[in-house]
């Protein structure tokens, strides 16, 4: 049933799905292919398979599947209508809670995906500045399907090389690395985009370095907040970092799983693309039908206050916490320290998988996501939930036991002994 699946996905989704990392190439083989519901932090196969997820709809949900009272609050909407000729009322609301969340914020537009709120971010760096190239952070995964970031992967059918050419690297923690790019693009660049952290946090003041550095040069500081956003921080990382952008783009868990992105910012950028300032010449930000569509609004406004009822991010940093001391002893316990590490911030760890010469292997992470998945857990990754408690930790325990000790197994064997299936691939790769 589960190929069958998989054979109709392909057949009329090109990739298999509408985000390529939930495509085939980035499961093992006895992945399901395929859900039918959410419920707190478990998944459920068509025929009802359970299993404990830590993919947690690609980080959307930081609360839990399918909450009541956040539900209730989009259905209010969808009975108002849903999407009124005007703006209406929750929209309002929406953005002066999120402005007054937010510390950097002073106007916020909402968009559907983060990639569409990135490249406004983006566009409004080019116009506020007059300069064209872009300083992206190497390190940081994703930013955009737009041709500006994907240009600047291996990924570049389809793009003009021209633009290509417009997307410049800086490091992360290397603040010298940045400097040089500024120095021979003098005067060019119109913005650095970055998130503030991922499974590496900024260390000797890098984020505030690179903040004075754009201040120096004329560019715009830019933020992309669409994981950290509301993990690391109800305010976000900026305030966790005690660091201010000039632009930010939230999404992800800010409305528990339903479609709500934002760009947002200091005024005297946002308000280029304003209609209120006579005379002043137009930016086209962003326009969609959809953008504020009102069940995700109404889903918002509830995520934050549920956030503030049960102190949801204390819990997060709590758990990963105490999932981070299992992994230690598990691993001791292997002797697999070596081989098998979780690292990041609590709120959002990571783990990394390495083969018996101690270097990175997709083929030990395929198999460590296979046995996973054979006890009953989802773990292509970690994304951590409100509803993931002590049962859930648990559950987890056991499933890593079992995990580990065939990781061991095949460390002095062979992985080929124990993988069943195709090892799964990068995302941004040049050929499939």
């Amino acid at each position: 049933m589960e190929d069958n699946y998989s054979k109709r996905l392909n057949k009329v989704i090109p990739g298999g799905a509408h985000t390529y990392s939930r495509g085939d190439d980035q499961y093992p083989s006895n992945a399901p292919s395929i859900f039918k519901r959410g419920k707190g932090a478990y998944v459920y196969t068509p025929e009802e398979d359970k299993f404990l997820d830590y993919g947690m709809a690609l980080r959307a949900v930081s609360i839990g599947y399918s909450e009541d009272e956040i539900d209730n609050a989009a259905i209010t909407q969808i009975k108002y209508g849903n999407n009124l000729t005007r703006a209406s009322l929750v929209e309002l609301e929406a953005a002066e809670l999120f402005c007054s969340l937010i510390d950097s914020v002073d106007m916020v537009k909402f968009t559907k995906n983060g990639s569409t709120a990135v490249s406004a971010a983006v566009k409004l760096a080019r116009a506020y500045t007059g300069k064209d190239l872009v300083a992206r952070c190497a390190q940081h995964p994703f930013f955009s399907y737009d041709d500006w970031f994907i240009g600047s992967t291996e990924i570049t059918k389809g793009i003009p090389q021209n633009i290509i050419e417009q997307t410049k690297y800086f490091n992360f923690n290397d603040i010298k690395s940045a400097e040089e790019l500024f120095s021979k693009h003098h005067n060019q660049i119109a913005c650095v985009v970055l998130e503030p952290a991922t499974t590496e946090e900024p260390q000797n003041e890098f984020l505030h370095k690179l903040r004075e550095l754009c201040n120096k040069s004329g560019a715009v500081f830019i933020l992309d907040e669409m994981i950290t956003g509301f993990r690391w921080h109800l305010k976000g990382a900026q305030h966790f970092y005690n660091v201010e952008a000039d632009l930010c783009t939230f999404g992800k868990s800010m409305a528990n799983g339903f479609s709500v992105a934002a760009v947002a910012g200091k005024r005297e950028i946002m308000q280029l693309g304003s209609i209120d300032r006579e005379g002043a010449e137009r930016v086209f930000l962003l326009s969609t039908t959809h953008g504020a569509e009102m069940n995700g609004l109404g889903a918002f406004i509830k995520t934050i206050e549920y956030h503030r009822k049960y102190d949801v991010v204390s819990h997060l940093w709590s758990y990963g916490d105490k999932l981070k001391l299992i992994v230690s002893e598990l691993t001791k316990k292997y002797e697999l320290e070596k081989y098998f590490k979780i690292i990041g911030p609590s709120c959002s760890p990571a783990y990394l998988t390495y083969d018996k010469n101690e270097k990175n292997s997709l083929a030990f992470r395929t198999l460590f996501s296979q046995e996973m998945i054979k006890n009953g857990v989802l773990m292509p990754w970690i994304a951590l939930s409100y509803r993931h408690g002590e049962k859930e930790l648990e559950l987890t325990r056991r499933a890593l036991d079992e995990t580990l000790k065939v990781y061991k197994m095949a460390l002095e064997t062979s992985f080929e002994k124990y993988l069943n299936g195709k090892i799964i691939k990068p995302v941004f790769r040049k050929f499939n």
